[in-house]
């Protein structure tokens, strides 16, 4: 029976997991290159778009939302909202934050978005357009693993 990595460059790590990171981390600092101008990371816009798309949304909900825990979340929030991307208020229940884009949130969001266009269309010339489908089916078939 051949290995995995036997096709695999040899900077693969027998390691499905350390391999599959590898990747996510190099497709994450390719985003971040190409959004540079806009300010933000790659995870950033993605916590902007998904409040953006949702708003306004209770921490909690957009923590499930992301598929993140409050925690991460709120870690993720503070930097936004200091640079005042985002705003925090008390929703309908005094209990509950709810998340908003504000006026410069919604423009950096857009620069940001036309930014990550350029991204998609790099990786998509990159890896053409049959393998990008096939890694996308890929790593939905391993996040559900997680669940």
């Amino acid at each position: 029976m051949k290995h995995v990595t036997e096709h695999a460059p040899k900077t693969s790590s027998l390691c499905n997991c350390l391999n599959i990171r590898r990747g996510s981390r190099a497709v994450t600092q390719f985003y971040d290159k190409i959004l540079e101008p806009s300010g933000l990371k790659i995870t950033q816009l993605s916590l902007l778009r998904h409040v953006e798309q949702l708003e306004p949304i209770a921490i909690s909900e957009l923590a499930k939302a992301m598929r993140i825990d409050r925690t991460t979340l709120n870690r993720n929030l503070k930097p936004l909202v200091d640079a005042g991307l985002l705003v925090i208020h008390p929703g309908k229940d005094p209990r509950v934050k709810e998340v908003i884009l504000s006026e410069t949130g919604k423009e950096i969001t857009i620069k940001a978005w036309r930014l990550w266009e350029e991204a998609q269309s790099a990786l998509k010339e990159y890896l053409g357009e049959e393998d990008l489908i096939t890694l996308v089916k890929l790593m939905a078939r391993l996040e559900a693993l997680g669940q």
